[in-house]
C-alpha cells in the first residue's frame, strides 16, 4: 500500500475529480467523485465548518462516542473502471474492515486525521505522473484570466458554499444542479 494525500480537488468536463498524490511515489491517482463527496472534501480542505454536522462529520462523531478509531482508509481495488475502498477501524481492540466508496472514505479520513493508502495494483493501473510545473502554469493562467472576467461557475460554487453554511439545502441543491448544467455544456 502506498501512502497518499489529497493534492487537489477540481472539476472537469466529466465531473469532480480528487487527486491522490503518492507520498513515496511520483504518481497521482485521479478518482472521479460525486458532488456531495466533493463538497464534503472541499469544505474540509477549505477549513469551512458547517453550522450542523454533515454526514461524514456525523460518522466521525459516532466513532468518537463509541470509542472507535479510524486507523486509515484504503483504495484497494479497481475493476471495470470502478474504484473500491474500505475503512480500517479499531473497535473494542479488534480491527474491522468496512466497505466504502473511496470518496466517502477520503472525506472521513480527512476529518479523522487518518491515513489514506492506495494498493500497488491500483496505482500501477490508474496512477499518472502529473507535471507540477505545467499544472502550476495552467492554474496561474486560469487565475489571471479570472481577474479579467468573473467566472460564473466559480461564483455559483461560492454561493453553494454559503447556502450550505446557512443550512439552505434546497437552495444548495438548485445551485448544484445549475453548476452541473453549466459544466456539462463545456
Amino acid at each position: 500500500m502506498h501512502p497518499v494525500s489529497v493534492s487537489n480537488l477540481s472539476m472537469s468536463n466529466m465531473g469532480f475529480v480528487v487527486m491522490l498524490k503518492g507520498e513515496d511515489d511520483d504518481r497521482t491517482l485521479p478518482i472521479f467523485i460525486g458532488v456531495p463527496e466533493a463538497q464534503a472534501i472541499a469544505l474540509h480542505l477549505n477549513n469551512v465548518t458547517p453550522p450542523r454536522p454533515m454526514t461524514h462529520d456525523l460518522l466521525k462523531n459516532v466513532f468518537d462516542i463509541m470509542e472507535g478509531r479510524l486507523d486509515h482508509v484504503e483504495v484497494y481495488d479497481l475493476s471495470e473502471g470502478t474504484f473500491y475502498g474500505r475503512l480500517v477501524l479499531t473497535f473494542e481492540g479488534r480491527q474491522i474492515h468496512v466497505d466504502s466508496r473511496p470518496s466517502d472514505a477520503i472525506a472521513l479520513a480527512l476529518r479523522a486525521d487518518a491515513g489514506i493508502f492506495v494498493a500497488q495494483k491500483v496505482m500501477d493501473e490508474a496512477g499518472v505522473i502529473v507535471d507540477e510545473d505545467e499544472h502550476k502554469e495552467e492554474k496561474e493562467k486560469d487565475q489571471s484570466a479570472g481577474a479579467e472576467s468573473e467566472d460564473p461557475v466559480q461564483n455559483l460554487k461560492e454561493q453553494l458554499d454559503q447556502a450550505v453554511k446557512e443550512e439552505r439545502y434546497e437552495d444548495a441543491a438548485e445551485l448544484r444542479d445549475e453548476i452541473k448544467k453549466r459544466t456539462s455544456k463545456n
